[in-house]
């Protein structure tokens, strides 16, 4: 066996009965391991289906760089350069068998992919650290926060250490959390009778699958931009305010996931005074795994709060769901901490805490251009 890993950029197939997808399913596979050793569960790791369509994104670029040890690989780096936006920016997420830690292949593998990141002209590399709800319940020990909002992540964590010795900072915490599916039909009703009574007739609910109606398209667009500076926007991920949204970008993202299989189910609220879209509500489906969906973008404009509207529109939308995708049976999402608004709403549908991710970032060294 080798004493040395190998550090090495993966092969992509194109299909996965291919006699070359055999590397691809070995860093898939570790991956899954690595998030049941995590949570307990595979819910939140890519099948090998869905991360094929996850690499030819239009939207990213994708690079997996792999560690071997003894010919097996042992870790991977996924590193997805943005193509539309943060262009500097490169998110790294790195995987290493349980078993294989503390001999340093983890810190091998990510300077590997800051090295990559950096030729592709990238100066700003992107971690993540991952934190169940389990070890943070009653916590007493040092807390290290972050640097813009609320919470914390233990000091005293190795994920939490090798991210600080490789010279990274914590940027913000997001909470994550997860609701059972389908919802309890008492609750439901109760649910939106409370949501009904403070709304009362002064708005009205639409509703789509995949594609937006065309009379809502433009409206859509002004929601997702106000998203990106808006605190009460229920993100994942958050999105990038330099990045302008219109008609054309979400059609392009609505064909984009369908002709990946992947669904998505919307709940829109308009005011009737005004006749102008004061919220919406948004779950994707995966194509190859309908059981685990995601909460994605809810947000409501600022001047329609206190009306539970979104309340309304996320029980709404989960019913939806479950009618549409009956296999569907937990939901997951996350949101920033200070956002009370919607956690609030989150805990009266169900939603109970499963963990924090803390987001890291550091900046490379500018490249010293050379004269000629």
């Amino acid at each position: 066996m080798e004493d040395d890993p190998r550090i090495e950029q993966l092969w992509i197939p194109d299909q996965l009965d291919a006699s070359d997808a055999v590397d691809f399913l070995a860093a898939v596979e570790v991956g899954r391991k690595v998030r049941m050793q995590t949570w307990g569960t595979d819910d939140l790791a890519y099948s090998a289906q869905e991360k094929l369509l996850e690499v030819n994104s239009p939207y990213e670029r994708q690079v997996i760089l792999v560690a071997r040890l003894g010919g097996e690989i042992v870790g991977a780096a996924d590193i997805a350069f943005p193509l539309t936006d943060s262009l500097d920016l490169a998110e790294v997420t790195l995987d290493i068998l349980p078993e294989i830690r503390g001999l340093g292949i983890g810190r091998q593998l990510l300077e590997a992919a800051e090295h990559y990141a950096r030729g592709e002209g990238r100066s700003v590399i992107r971690v993540e650290t991952n934190h169940p709800g389990a070890t943070l319940d009653a916590f007493d020990g040092e807390q290290l926060e972050p640097g813009a909002g609320h919470g914390f992540v233990p000091l005293d964590n190795r994920e939490v250490d090798f991210a600080q010795r490789a010279g990274y900072e914590l940027q913000r915490i997001e909470q994550f959390s997860a609701c059972a599916l389908p919802l309890d039909t008492q609750l439901v009703a109760d649910l939106l009778e409370e949501a009904g009574a403070a709304s009362g007739t002064r708005y009205r609910l639409h509703h789509w699958t995949d594609r937006c109606p065309q009379e809502w398209l433009e409206p859509v667009a002004v929601l997702e931009n106000l998203a990106g500076v808006d605190m009460e926007a229920d993100l994942s991920p958050p999105v990038d305010v330099e990045f302008t949204v219109d008609g054309g970008v979400l059609r392009d993202a609505e064909s984009a996931a369908i002709n990946q299989g992947r669904r998505t189910v919307v709940t829109a609220v308009e005011h009737l005074g005004s006749g102008a879209l004061v919220g919406l509500t948004t779950i994707s489906v995966l194509a190859h795994r309908p059981d685990v969906v995601f909460q994605d973008d809810t947000l409501i404009l600022e001047q329609h709060r206190g009306n539970k509207l979104g309340l309304l529109i996320k029980v709404t939308n989960m019913v939806r769901l479950t009618e549409q995708v009956p296999d569907a049976r937990v939901i997951y999402t996350w949101n920033a901490p200070e956002n009370r608004y919607l956690l609030t709403v989150n805990q009266q549908v169900g939603f109970s805490t499963a963990g924090v991710t803390g987001v890291w970032q550091k900046e490379l060294p500018r490249l010293e251009s050379r004269q000629s």
